[in-house]
């Protein structure tokens, strides 16, 4: 934003720095791996879940309190409902959280390649931050992390595993960051972990300082019905809640409840689909790396691979040309990688057949 904004718009506004999300075109025939949308669709029962509680009720305001889908999300991962919080999607309970517990004296810590919107949230809620290198190979520095929390900080924030390299962490460094910063909250952000990585929830009961938050969007493939939540021990629960009723008291609507909660309860649908996109994920890994790709180890529903020889930024144009989609970023560390999204066989074999075309070019 400008100087020339209107008189009405709030300095607060005009120095914000949004968000960016990834680009959602219409055009015909398009393979689309650039928002790391789920390539199929969600659980039939979902499906119809959503359509009966469509179909009468909406006259009425939603349940507030989420509370048959934080009983569903604690059946699952053997917690109680008071460990569960539930929002409009993972990035607005990302935003609670960091109002709820950033606004610190000393700086939040995260890596200086993760999800951008962690930069926004500082920004929104004037919290001071701290970026972290990470190494040359992309992985999060976590001697480097846990030494700098040991002498003070405002908390951290990790994806886990991270975005957009899709390289996951051990439980064992979780644990040493948990241990490293005892008085301030560390948030685990585990919006790919169903797609290989490793999950924190196994150690909530152990931590008090653990915020874990996870999605529907992609291992359910309900990224239109928008569904996050966060599980912690209850007094992280409470605080998160407080915040959210003095915000919107109804962020959940009635269809997106009763779709989360049949999402949840269909383990069969999630197995077999999450094993599909994992299946996909190592053949393109293999066939981008024949290609000529350095493709970093990916346990999310994408990739993070550069080629040796191209620039970057001209094969995302010329795949586009192609009616091809992927994500590509302009910070200076990962200007020449690509982030490609796990699509179906059948897409995934177009992206390859597009490479080919235009590197033999």
């Amino acid at each position: 934003m400008t100087a020339s904004l209107p008189s009405f718009f709030s300095p607060r506004l005009a120095a914000l720095e949004p968000y960016v999300p990834g680009e959602q075109p219409r055009i015909a025939n398009l393979v689309k791996l650039n928002t790391n949308e789920n390539p199929y669709p969600p659980s039939p029962l979902a499906v119809d879940a959503v359509q009966r509680a469509a179909a009468s009720g909406l006259e009425r305001y939603p349940d507030p309190e989420s509370l048959a889908l934080r009983e569903a999300v604690a059946r699952r991962h053997g917690l109680s409902p008071d460990e569960v919080f539930a929002g409009n999607g993972s990035d607005e309970v990302l935003a609670h959280a960091f109002f709820a517990f950033f606004r610190q004296s000393e700086p939040l810590l995260f890596p200086d390649v993760t999800y951008s919107f962690y930069r926004v949230y500082a920004q929104r809620y004037d919290i001071p931050c701290e970026l972290l290198s990470v190494d040359d190979r992309l992985r999060i520095d976590i001697d480097a992390l846990a030494d700098r929390a040991a002498r003070g900080c405002g908390g951290i924030v990790l994806a886990n595993p991270n975005a957009p390299t899709g390289i996951g962490l051990p439980l064992a460094q979780i644990e040493r960051l948990l241990q490293a910063c005892p008085q301030r909250v560390v948030l685990v952000d585990e919006a790919y972990v169903d797609f290989g990585g490793a999950s924190a929830l196994s150690l909530i009961a152990t931590y008090p300082n653990l915020l874990v938050v996870q999605t529907l969007s992609k291992s359910r493939a309900l990224a239109g019905l928008r569904v996050g939540f966060a599980c912690g021990q209850a007094h992280l629960i409470e605080a998160m809640t407080r915040g959210k009723n003095t915000f919107n008291s109804y962020p959940l609507g009635r269809p997106a409840l009763a779709g989360a909660v049949a999402a949840l309860e269909d383990e069969a649908w999630f197995a077999q689909t999450c094993k599909a996109v994992m299946d996909t994920r190592e053949g393109l890994s293999l066939e981008l790396e024949d290609l000529g790709f350095e493709v970093l180890p990916s346990q999310a529903n994408f990739v993070f691979a550069r080629h040796l020889q191209r620039d970057a930024g001209e094969l995302a144009a010329a795949l586009r040309e192609r009616a091809v989609l992927v994500r590509h970023f302009g910070s200076p560390r990962i200007a020449q990688y690509l982030r490609i999204s796990i699509g179906t066989r059948d897409q995934c074999s177009m992206l390859v057949d597009a490479l080919n075309d235009i590197l033999a070019g």
